[in-house]
């Protein structure tokens, strides 16, 4: 049994109710073409960056998050709100809210990794100054599928991913918003690689690309087969892409290549730091890098 999934790429504009109101029209629209889980894209209330986090965020429950409930509830899908910006207890967060067909929340997730990066002469951001990071994974079903949620920076990090398979998810959904210099590079690289290594389905969702925009995302929403292949992409204009999540797909490509029967787990080391009292000291128990691997250990 298949899962259809809708992923929208759609224009974010200045104005956080305009924002919210087209949202839930896409959403209406994917549900009217069949999809059962639509996906919305990082910062779909706001303009991505810093400067708007504040001035932009609800707590959760919110206004936005209200809207969605009830979209999803007429609708009777599945919806991954993207990402907005959170208040909590003083501090922000970019957070993703999941919300079944009768309107609940069942998951929320908020951005673990902080997107703070310094190309010299091509862009610097620091999410750090202004968000907190979360520290929880979030995962949920939806019909046959068990989906693990990530936030753009996030999927530079393979044990996130690992985890989320280790704990049987079928599809990584990543809401991610990657710019001019990292997307053309890396956007659709990471997604095959996470695709790949784990064996299941990955798909990320981007802003429609503003030019206008203080920052401008590079769009090109994808999704990618447990087999590292591309299912289905798009360009950086609004648009809706659909596909489906085949569980005996993944089934199929699992045992066609029995990673998870293969780990070596028994010879694979944690490895620890050590400082060598005497520079003379043999390396025998150690390698070239300082880390001690004379000693295997089970990795849970």
């Amino acid at each position: 049994m298949a899962l259809r999934l809708a992923l929208v790429q759609m224009s974010v504009g200045i104005n956080k109710m305009d924002n919210i109101a087209h949202a839930c029209k896409l959403i209406r629209e994917a549900a009217n073409k069949g999809a059962q889980l639509v996906a919305l894209p990082e910062c779909f209330n706001s303009p991505y960056g810093t400067k708007y986090f504040k001035e932009y965020s609800e707590p959760i429950p919110g206004p936005t998050t209200m809207s969605l409930a009830q979209v999803a509830k007429d609708c009777k899908v599945y919806v991954v709100g993207g990402s907005i910006p959170e208040s909590d207890d003083g501090h922000l967060y970019n957070t993703c809210s999941v919300f079944a067909p009768n309107g609940e929340i069942i998951a929320k997730y908020r951005k673990m990794h902080l997107f703070d990066i310094d190309v010299p002469g091509k862009i610097r951001f620091q999410e750090s100054e202004v968000l907190k990071a979360g520290n929880r994974f979030a995962t949920f079903n939806a019909g046959p599928c068990t989906i693990g949620i990530g936030i753009c920076y996030d999927i530079r990090f393979a044990e996130l991913a690992q985890i989320y398979a280790q704990k049987g998810c079928h599809l990584l959904l990543y809401p991610g918003a990657f710019n001019m210099t990292t997307g053309p590079l890396h956007w659709e690289l990471l997604q095959r690689a996470r695709a790949l290594d784990n064996q299941l389905y990955v798909a990320a969702i981007s802003p429609a690309r503003d030019e206008n925009a203080s920052y401008i995302a590079w769009g090109h929403t994808t999704a990618v087969g447990p087999w590292g292949d591309v299912l289905v992409t798009t360009d950086h204009e609004e648009t809706i892409l659909y596909t489906d999540i085949e569980t005996e797909k993944l089934k199929q490509v699992r045992e066609n290549i029995p990673l998870n029967n293969q780990r070596r787990l028994n010879v694979y080391t944690r490895t620890k730091p050590v400082q060598s009292q005497n520079p003379t000291t043999s390396l025998k128990n150690n390698d070239m890098s300082g880390y001690q691997i004379d000693v295997n250990q089970h990795v849970d």
